[in-house]
């Protein structure tokens, strides 16, 4: 499966957008429970409707904070995808900070843009480093727009090539 094809596919299908989210149900089972839906996916932009459902709930009744922190990763690793080819590059979260401003008491989305500036910069750094550690922000917020929580993260992208441990098909 050329998850790099999928994902330009279903930015210019609605029903390629269906068929990918069902595939990365089924591709990464952590996130099937979530129904993480994504909304909008294009080169360097996509937006994930995280529902508000018990799934996803803590005890009290609210968007648990782990669901914001994996929407959070989840939006930005497909972004990054969109850019850096899986088959050519290993992209491994590193580093993960959440800041969390208010409780999420209806659907949330989290949002992350990676411009074709940034992506130059990375590319004309691994050109002369075997790695990079890139620190993105995504934000997580509600219906009405107000801002849930602020992830920080920090994505190792690498050549596979120049990795010790093997590509898994």
């Amino acid at each position: 499966m050329d998850l790099t094809k999928l994902i330009q596919k279903a930015s210019q299908s609605k029903f390629q957008l269906w068929k990918l989210n069902r595939i990365l149900w089924i591709g990464i089972p952590f996130n099937k429970p979530h129904r993480f839906k994504i909304r909008t996916i294009e080169e360097g932009h996509a937006l994930i409707d995280l529902p508000y459902r018990r799934s996803n709930l803590n005890h009290i009744k609210t968007i648990h904070a782990c669901a914001m922190a994996t929407c959070s990763e989840y939006v930005s690793g497909l972004v990054l995808g969109t850019k850096f080819d899986f088959k050519e590059f290993r992209l491994i979260m590193k580093e993960m900070n959440m800041q969390y401003h208010f409780q999420g008491k209806m659907d949330a989305f989290c949002e992350f843009f990676f411009s074709s500036e940034e992506f130059q910069k990375v590319e004309d750094h691994l050109r002369l480093n075997d790695s990079i550690d890139l620190k993105v922000e995504v934000l997580c917020k509600d219906s009405e727009n107000n801002v849930l929580s602020t992830a920080l993260i920090t994505w190792q992208i690498k050549y596979w090539a120049k990795t010790k441990s093997q590509k898994s098909n």
